[in-house]
C-alpha cells in the first residue's frame, strides 16, 4: 500500500474515531448518570455508580403520567405507519410502471418536492393552518406524519420498483392475473424489504421527533409524546440531573431497541434497490 493510501485510512478511522466518540461519550454520561444516587451524581459525571440504583426511575415514572406518554407515542406511530406502508408501495407503483407519462412523472416531482424543504420552513403554515380546521391534536398529528411520511417512502419505493423487471409482470398478465392481483402476488411480496425499511425508518422518525408534538400538542399535557414529556420533564428538572438523565434513558430505550433488532432490514431495503444486474 503506498504512502497515499496509507494516509487515506489513518485519515478514514481517525475521523470514524471521533465521531464514534462524540455519540458514545455522551450517551455513556446519560446512562450512569441515571443509575447515581443523588450523592454519587454531586461527586462526578463520569465514575461508575456504586450500585444500580433505580428510584430514579420509578421516582420520573411515579411523577408525571409516563405510561399515558407511552400509550400516546404507540397510538400515534401505530396508526401512522400502518398508513403509509398501505399507501406507499400502491402509489410508488402506479408512479413507476406509468413514468413515461407527463401526469405521473408530473405527480412523483409535485411529490418529492417536499423532501427539499426544511420543516422550520413550513412550521408556522402548519400552525396556522391546522388551528384553522381544529387539529391542533393527536388526529392532526397523525395526518402530519402520514403526510411527510409518504413524500421520504413514496421515493424509496419508486426507486426500488425500477430494479424489478418488468418481465415478472408480463409473465403474470399471460397466466391471466388482473392489476391488482399481479401486484399482490408478485411484485409487493418483492417489496417486502423496502416495506420493512419504510416501517422502521417512519417508525423510528415519529417515535424519535420532537419538533412536530411541540408545535402541536404543547399546550395540552395529557396528549404529549415520550420526547415531548421528556423536554418538559427537563425543564422541569433541569438541576436535578440522576432524574433528567433517568427520563432521558427512559426515552432511548424504545428507540434503541427498534434499531438495534431491525437494523439489517434498514441496510438491506436500502441497498437492494441500488443493485443491478
Amino acid at each position: 500500500m503506498d504512502s497515499k493510501g496509507k494516509l487515506s485510512k489513518i485519515l478514514t478511522y481517525t475521523i470514524l474515531t471521533v465521531g464514534t466518540l462524540f455519540i458514545l461519550v455522551p450517551m455513556y454520561v446519560t446512562i450512569v448518570t441515571a443509575f447515581k444516587t443523588p450523592q454519587e451524581c454531586s461527586k462526578s459525571f463520569f465514575t461508575l455508580p456504586g450500585s444500580f440504583y433505580l428510584g430514579n426511575f420509578k421516582e420520573v415514572i411515579g411523577r408525571a403520567h409516563y405510561w399515558t406518554y407511552v400509550k400516546n407515542s404507540v397510538v400515534i406511530t401505530v396508526i401512522s405507519v400502518a398508513v403509509i406502508i398501505f399507501f406507499a408501495p400502491l402509489v410508488s407503483y402506479a408512479i413507476s410502471r406509468n413514468f413515461e407519462k407527463r401526469y405521473y412523472k408530473f405527480l412523483y416531482f409535485y411529490i418529492i418536492s417536499g423532501i427539499f424543504v426544511p420543516f422550520q420552513v413550513i412550521m408556522l403554515p402548519i400552525v396556522k393552518q391546522m388551528t384553522k380546521f381544529k387539529m391542533m391534536n393527536q388526529f392532526g398529528m397523525i395526518v402530519l406524519y402520514i403526510t411527510l411520511g409518504l413524500i421520504q417512502s413514496i421515493f424509496l419505493c419508486v426507486g426500488y420498483l425500477k430494479s424489478i423487471p418488468k418481465e415478472l409482470e408480463e409473465a403474470a398478465s399471460i397466466d391471466g392475473c388482473s392489476p391488482w392481483k399481479t401486484f399482490t402476488k408478485v411484485i409487493y411480496p418483492l417489496m417486502s424489504p423496502m416495506v420493512a425499511t419504510i416501517l422502521i425508518l417512519n417508525a423510528l422518525w415519529i417515535c424519535n421527533d420532537f419538533l412536530l408534538p411541540l408545535t402541536i400538542l404543547n399546550k395540552t399535557p395529557n396528549m404529549w409524546t415520550l420526547p415531548l414529556f421528556q423536554y418538559n420533564f427537563k425543564s422541569q428538572y433541569s438541576f436535578d440531573y440522576n432524574l433528567a438523565f433517568a427520563s432521558f434513558t427512559l426515552s432511548m430505550l424504545p428507540i434503541i431497541a427498534i434499531y438495534v433488532f431491525t437494523q439489517k432490514y434498514i441496510i438491506s431495503g436500502l441497498t437492494a434497490g441500488s443493485v443491478k444486474d
